[in-house]
């Protein structure tokens, strides 16, 4: 039926089931004689078995997801492939999506292809409009398709960074419909920055006849960020939406998936990739949600979302007792990000320091933001790079909670930046006492002369 089954398989059945399709390549035929350039022979058997002897790839040259005659059983497996996926992203929560298809390139490279597809729709644009957000290889997207990138900051309310609307629709205004390629949003992001305003977005592109490309780069595993695709479909327009495979499907980094609601288009972009492709990405997104089962891919949608939970309320303690703050970030699903005003105002390196702490004492993934930084990407400076904003009020330190996180992993990070906490504190303490006792002793010197 091309659906993810309910209950995952045991690793005998889908070891059993790849083999069934890989002797349907010509490379593993018993008489095989190629004599083409791309025979699928391969030198080391370790290789071959890596693969299940899966060695011709996906798509024919001028389409990713053509079928090959000679690679019936790779043919299959990327359907296949492509099936599943769609309808996962269904149960994910975007029951509008219509077409889909894996790709084996991480998430920037897939959003080139979508904007190097749109080229041909728009030959004038030579603009992307990007809400800003502090990720470097979803800009370098756009200048690696040869557009110019044009920067919206983010405006603050509260503790959030949220979607400029009105700087989004006076920006389409001042260069023209016409010489905009799309516009480029984002759902998945670190705190304080918080999911698009997507439904809005939506909006102004369908008013104004432009497409909307959406980076939605780990944001399969949160129902918020589905509904809000689903949604700005619904009342808008959405071309195009893209999420990474390791990120959502905790498989190996290299690929990604396209989805969006207009079959054709879809295809499009697929026929836009030159050349046949790795299947390796779509063997291993495959393998994971026939072992997982839509039952065990919900079970752990809804472990991360109590995760989620329970990493709030115990960061919001720790932050509480060293005189910090959780800021107030309700409308980020995902990520999380802690004060480090006092850090920050003790010691300019301080909180700097921390991150290189937390990394040394094993953990990964968390983010540590300094006020002020200045980073130059492809010719493009940013102020308070990392913040999502030129001057955001505090330095924080960020932390997400990401399918398959264990509550093991909570407690042991929370430990580990208690002590690395305590021992500023401890640290600015003695650094008080040395100060004061100087001060005193230039008073009693004072005194004596």
């Amino acid at each position: 039926k091309g659906k993810c089954p309910e209950d995952g398989w045991d690793e005998s059945t889908i070891e059993l089931f790849l083999h069934e399709l890989a002797i349907m390549d010509s490379n593993n035929f018993l008489g095989n004689c190629g004599v083409g350039e791309r025979e699928g022979r391969v030198a080391s058997g370790l290789v071959a078995r890596r693969h299940y002897r899966l060695i011709h790839g996906i798509g024919r040259s001028g389409d990713i997801s053509a079928v090959q005659p000679k690679a019936a059983g790779s043919s299959l497996l990327n359907k296949l492939t492509n099936s599943v996926v769609l309808d996962i992203m269904k149960m994910a929560g975007v029951q509008a999506v219509t077409n889909c298809f894996v790709v084996p390139m991480a998430t920037g490279m897939s959003l080139t292809l979508c904007f190097l597809t749109l080229r041909h729709k728009r030959p004038k644009a030579r603009y992307i409009i990007w809400p800003r957000i502090d990720q470097k290889s979803c800009f370098k997207s756009m200048i690696t398709a040869g557009f110019e990138p044009v920067v919206v900051e983010n405006v603050l309310e509260g503790d959030e960074l949220r979607t400029d609307l009105e700087a989004v629709e006076a920006k389409i205004k001042a260069l023209g419909a016409e010489n905009i390629l799309c516009v480029h949003s984002t759902t998945s992001c670190f705190a304080p920055r918080v999911p698009d305003r997507l439904e809005e977005l939506a909006v102004i592109c369908a008013n104004y006849d432009i497409p909307h490309i959406v980076n939605n780069a780990y944001g399969v595993q949160s129902s918020k960020c589905m509904h809000l695709i689903q949604q700005g479909a619904r009342v808008g327009r959405i071309d195009a939406f893209v999420q990474s495979l390791d990120k959502n499907f905790m498989v190996p980094v290299g690929g990604a998936i396209i989805a969006g609601f207009n079959e054709s288009f879809i295809q499009e972009i697929s026929k836009m990739y030159p050349g046949r492709a790795s299947a390796s990405p779509s063997l291993d997104v495959l393998i994971t949600l026939l072992s997982l089962g839509t039952s065990g891919y919900k079970k752990l949608l809804k472990e991360r979302k109590e995760m989620f939970s329970y990493l709030s309320s115990e960061l919001k303690k720790l932050a509480d007792n060293h005189n910090e703050r959780l800021l107030d970030t309700p409308r980020n699903p995902i990520s999380l990000a802690m004060s480090l005003k006092n850090l920050d105002e003790s010691n300019d390196a301080a909180v700097t320091q921390l991150g290189s702490m937390l990394f040394t004492r094993q953990v990964s993934g968390a983010r540590v933001v300094p006020c002020g930084s200045v980073q130059t990407v492809n010719n493009y400076t940013f102020k308070g790079f990392m913040s999502h904003a030129n001057d955001y009020p505090c330095a924080y330190l960020n932390a997400a909670s990401a399918i398959g996180i264990k509550k093991q992993d909570v407690d042991i990070f929370l430990k580990r930046l208690d002590k690395c906490l305590k021992t500023f504190r401890k640290e600015a303490k003695q650094e008080k006492s040395v100060n004061e006792m100087s001060d005193s002793n230039a008073t009693t010197e004072q005194l004596q002369d």
